[in-house]
């Protein structure tokens, strides 16, 4: 029996708030301070409109974080499959009714927010999932119907989000579910047929797969084959990241962003910015910043008392690693280029949402680490 009498803790308001991570919060602040910072290069030195947009995301959203925070984990404990059924139906909605940008079709107009419900299943497929996972005795974790019910709640979203189409969105919320797979005991050997099966179905997948789409991967392979074209935007990354050296240029002294020829430098390529102005210095700190917002996140986990949180936050700083790795990985050519925003510092209101709702439950999970979830 689930015992949900008591959604709301003992504590007052002033002990939860004594309770925060507040390692973890100034982490958070000292990186959302960094990307407004780099957001405000972007506009040229001037507080225009993408400084001012994420400016207004940073405070709202960290103030949601908070108030998140405050919630029981037994809350989340209790949502999660509401919220994974609403995040898909939001994906229903923007199949048939969602506005369409480049020919894809990923987003909601709130008016004030265009919202994209792909980036919020990155959260909710982990709630989803270590919710799963809590109640899975450990002895049919590896059953067939066990593996089955939980590749079902990862490829449901999978296919909507595909039809957008956006693959990036879809290959980075798939690496989420099946890293809380492994967390919750499936056994490697599972994953080694998985990806056997695979690498088997790579041609088949690689035909299937949009012209724009092949585009990026011929291009990721021989970026000079069209160095005005698809090539454009890795090689002046690779020259803007290279031009910064050891110590960087200077804030608002980036030479390679301010004369444009960076393209969409203030979304996935942010980090080129930052490292043209920054540097190696820059580029190593803001990496030790982020592995501090991890471990954190792993230490929180592994003091909760509830399997729940402990697969949640473990689940979500994994994930963090994960998009950190894509992204860097994109910029500096080691990837094929994909939608993959970098945590917090990219402009785009829904992934900054999505982060920051994780970073809440986080926080939630150290407010309430002493709870248990029958």
């Amino acid at each position: 029996m689930y015992h949900y009498s008591r959604l709301n803790s003992d504590q007052s308001f002033f002990q939860k708030i004594k309770n925060l991570d507040y390692i973890l919060l100034i982490c958070i602040l000292a990186l959302s301070t960094l990307s407004f910072f780099i957001m405000y290069s972007t506009d040229g030195g001037e507080f225009l409109y993408h400084s001012k947009s994420h400016l207004t995301k940073l405070v709202t959203f960290f103030i949601l974080m908070l108030v998140i925070s405050f919630f029981n984990i037994k809350f989340w404990h209790l949502c999660s499959y509401f919220l994974y059924i609403a995040i898909i139906l939001l994906l229903v909605w923007v199949s048939v009714y969602g506005l369409k940008i480049s020919g894809s079709q990923r987003w909601i107009d709130l008016y004030f927010l265009v919202l994209q419900p792909s980036e919020l299943m990155k959260i909710g497929i982990i709630l989803c999932l270590a919710k799963y996972y809590h109640r899975v005795s450990i002895e049919k974790v590896n059953s067939f119907l066990s593996i089955s019910i939980a590749l079902s709640i990862i490829l449901i979203p999978i296919f909507f989000v595909l039809s957008q189409p956006d693959l990036g969105t879809s290959i980075l919320i798939v690496t989420s579910g099946l890293i809380v797979l492994w967390l919750g005991g499936v056994k490697i050997k599972y994953f080694f047929i998985s990806f056997i099966t695979f690498l088997i179905s790579l041609p088949f997948i690689i035909t299937s797969l949009e012209p724009y789409q092949k585009l990026r991967i011929l291009t990721f392979l021989n970026p000079d084959r069209d160095p005005l074209g698809a090539g454009y935007q890795i090689i002046q990354s690779k020259i803007a990241i290279g031009s910064g050296g050891f110590s960087g240029k200077g804030f608002l002294q980036g030479t390679q962003s301010y004369l444009d020829f960076l393209p969409e430098k203030h979304t996935d390529f942010i980090f080129t910015l930052f490292s043209e102005e920054f540097g190696f210095v820059g580029s190593v700190g803001l990496l030790l910043l982020y592995t501090i917002i991890i471990l954190r996140i792993i230490q929180i986990g592994s003091i909760s008392r509830s399997n729940f949180a402990r697969l949640f936050c473990f689940g979500f700083a994994f994930a963090i690693f994960i998009y950190i790795t894509v992204n860097l990985s994109m910029v500096l050519g080691l990837l094929p280029i994909v939608g993959s925003p970098l945590p917090i510092m990219s402009y785009g209101g829904s992934s900054m949402l999505a982060t920051m709702i994780g970073f809440g439950i986080v926080m939630s999970a150290k407010v309430h680490n002493q709870q248990t979830i029958a």
